[in-house]
């Protein structure tokens, strides 16, 4: 099976690295080590160390289970949750239907 490798625009990697940073953080503020949220969201410490980086590549359940050890999983909620461009087109779709 051929995979091919994403690749992720400059602007784009910089959001990935922040939210890497921002997870890098909270564990921080904890005072947890890297052992331990990766022991306890049953990740290799290698994933977690992706994640910090902002790795587009690993999972979303890995991103989730690290958020959920940090208590930060309903943070995961909020992602495509303000869908402003798709309640445009929403609009525009019922407004040309009249």
């Amino acid at each position: 099976m051929n995979s091919k490798k994403q690749i992720l625009f400059p602007k784009h990697q910089e959001i990935m690295e922040q939210v890497g940073e921002n997870i890098k953080l909270a564990r921080k503020r904890r005072k947890l080590t890297t052992i331990q949220v990766s022991e306890r969201a049953d990740i290799d410490r290698s994933t977690l160390y992706q994640i910090e980086k902002g790795n587009g590549s690993v999972s979303m359940a890995a991103y989730f289970k690290t958020l959920r050890v940090l208590g930060l999983q309903d943070d995961f909620l909020k992602l495509a949750a303000d869908d402003a461009f798709g309640r445009k087109l929403q609009d525009l779709d019922l407004i040309q239907k009249k």
